[in-house]
């Protein structure tokens, strides 16, 4: 992993001049935010706009309801942000011709490709946490304080489904021509996970499965089953990085 440090460092240092990073932070950050106040007041925006037909028909909204938000706009905006962040992570580089050009220097491409996954890996948890803690306040205010233990683990557990869309994306962006084909590696795959989890005895272990089993830690419950899907997730993401870096070795650039 020759160079490791110093391409890590570029890559941060270009997540934040390309605006990704702070782009990032900002639409995860309304997440967070928007997430508790969507749950706490949409039966009155509902009750106000529709009139007496709505009326008594939406319960009472408790703090799991903006859990369950949050899982569901992070499901929804924040696969899309980490698949649009991905896309081009390697083959953008291929295309201007950047990888060769830094590949000519004493840098080998395991380093290349690990720092690349390093840095997106923690953009997304940076984005996650920060989102987290901003739901966590906000739920605290307009309902109860979440249990905190749980909480942390369940924003964990989200990042984890992120991540497995980013890991499928960037080896999509390694092995696809174009940065265009690579999102859409993604996207089909976060579509395909969608149409899998209607059979109740999958669902759990798709990456999507992990929503379900946060907004259960959130609120304090421990969910059966637990360990398989993250240990299934967490094996997809390195298989996804593993055929990347095979690939890769076997590319001419």
């Amino acid at each position: 992993m020759r160079g490791f440090q110093l391409l890590f460092g570029k890559e941060m240092r270009e997540l934040t001049r390309t605006a990704r990073l702070p782009v990032v932070l900002v639409v995860f950050a309304l997440l967070g935010l928007v997430s508790p106040v969507m749950a706490r007041y949409l039966r009155e925006i509902l009750e106000a706009v529709g009139g007496s037909q709505f009326q008594g028909l939406i319960p009472d909204p408790v703090a799991a309801d903006a859990v369950a938000q949050f899982t569901k706009n992070l499901g929804q905006l924040g696969v899309l942000m980490a698949v649009l962040i991905t896309m081009g992570s390697v083959a953008g580089e291929k295309e201007r011709g950047t990888a060769a050009f830094l590949l000519t220097k004493p840098l080998d491409r395991g380093a290349f490709l690990g720092a690349k996954v390093a840095s997106l890996g923690s953009l997304l948890a940076m984005a996650t946490a920060l989102a987290g803690a901003l739901c966590w306040a906000y739920t605290a205010i307009l309902f109860e304080p979440l249990p905190l233990p749980g909480y942390v683990i369940s924003v964990a557990v989200i990042w984890l489904s992120l991540a497995v869309f980013a890991a499928i994306t960037f080896a999509a962006s390694v092995v696809a021509p174009s940065a265009l084909v690579a999102g859409g590696i993604g996207i089909v795959a976060l579509m395909l996970a969608g149409f899998v989890s209607v059979a109740p005895d999958l669902a759990p272990y798709l990456p999507t499965g992990l929503w379900g089993i946060a907004n259960e830690l959130a609120v304090g419950h421990t969910p059966d089953p637990v360990v398989g899907p993250v240990v299934l997730n967490i094996a997809i993401i390195v298989l996804a990085v593993a055929v990347a870096a095979w690939s890769f070795r076997r590319q001419e650039l």
